[in-house]
């Protein structure tokens, strides 16, 4: 079976060595230094998922994040020595499935990639409950045939509980699915009333997304609309 091709997008040689020598054993590796450079290998080589630096020397990884975002969904992690809260938001906001935090283990490195591809695998395009209608890959929610608008991470946040609609997701699932480890739960509970203020018809009787107390929450299925 071909081996599952991977675009390094790093500008320190010693870093790409390392990581090819390390995950070349598993992966098909191929690199690039510069983020323009970069998108064009994106556009012909279709690699399976994304290992990508913020500080490139030609323009930021949050740009070419970004850019990536408007022509393809490939998984994108990114690898950076940057560690502020904010920026690990803004990457996330931007499309980033994962964040890994130089210096870093290559097994948690790796961990992390099986993760993303295992997931990315099992991607649906489409979420439908009722009159709720998600639309995964052009980030479109509506009820009723009404648009309705989130923020990005609202959006992450509703697109991680349909995708395990009936199952509940523990707080801290939760957090470290959409932050990492910079997120805590005065934060997810904000968003959550957000979220139940705009996808709800009664946000204090709510019955897409519903709150298995002091443990999390739970997207609903057809089964709770069985009477």
């Amino acid at each position: 079976m071909k081996a599952e091709l991977i675009l390094i997008v790093e500008d320190e040689q010693i870093i790409i060595d390392f990581l090819t020598a390390s995950l070349g054993q598993y992966y098909e590796i191929i690199s690039n230094t510069h983020g323009i450079e970069a998108i064009e290998t994106i556009k012909v080589r279709k690699p399976n998922l994304i290992l990508l630096d913020l500080g490139l020397p030609d323009i930021d990884g949050l740009s070419v994040l970004k850019e990536i975002r408007t022509f393809s969904d490939v998984p994108i992690i990114i690898v950076s020595a940057r560690h502020m809260e904010t920026e690990k938001v803004q990457a996330f906001e931007s499309g980033a499935d994962d964040y890994v935090t130089k210096p870093f283990g290559n097994n948690e490195l790796l961990a992390r990639i099986r993760r993303t591809l295992r997931s990315r695998k099992n991607y649906i395009s489409e979420f439908k409950l009722q009159d709720l209608y998600i639309n995964f890959q052009k980030r479109i929610i509506t009820r009723g045939g009404k648009r309705i608008k989130l923020t990005p991470i609202e959006f992450d946040i509703v697109e991680y509980l349909s995708k395990n609609a009936g199952k509940v997701l523990l707080h801290d699932q939760i957090i470290h699915q959409i932050w990492g480890f910079g997120g805590d739960k005065q934060i997810l509970r904000v968003n959550m009333a957000n979220i139940r203020r705009k996808l709800e018809v009664n946000p204090a009787d709510p019955v897409y997304i519903l709150t298995e107390v002091g443990v999390g929450y739970r997207m609903a299925d057809e089964g709770d609309f069985r009477h």
